[in-house]
């Protein structure tokens, strides 16, 4: 077993491996599947149906494949960063709905956290400096 796991070690070095995207598409792969064993039970076999969701899930599969065996790491890491930061940031929009607001500025697209007021005021970017006004 020894020589089949540093086989396997040797084989992946300076490739990607797995992230948190891989998972999410091996995750959404299995739904795919389980969806399909239970929905083609019950409904009669359209082979454009059938073919369209081979071609889903084949595709979904590739993708994940080529994802780990990449070696263009730093692409995947953007990928995988680009990911787990928009659930972030839908998770501290959800967490401070009460007290703030987000918004992007014009110019760099950064996103902003404001706390909630009322009427026009002005902020200014951070990043770009740019001074824009926000509507509360």
């Amino acid at each position: 077993m020894g020589k089949i796991k540093n086989a396997f070690y040797r084989f992946m070095y300076g490739r990607y491996g797995n992230d948190k995207l891989n998972n999410t598409l091996l995750w959404c792969y299995a739904a795919l599947v389980i969806v399909y064993m239970v929905v083609f039970l019950f409904v009669e076999e359209n082979p454009y149906v059938y073919i369209a969701y081979l071609f889903l899930s084949w595709t979904l599969l590739g993708v994940v494949v080529y994802r780990s065996m990449s070696r263009n790491i730093q692409k995947r890491r953007g990928e995988n960063e680009r990911f787990v930061g928009f659930f972030k940031l839908m998770k501290n929009k959800h967490r401070d709905r009460k007290t703030h607001v987000y918004r992007k500025c014009p110019t760099c697209r950064a996103v902003l956290r404001l706390p909630k007021a009322k009427g026009k005021h002005s902020v200014v970017c951070p990043r770009c400096k740019n001074r824009f006004e926000v509507k509360g």
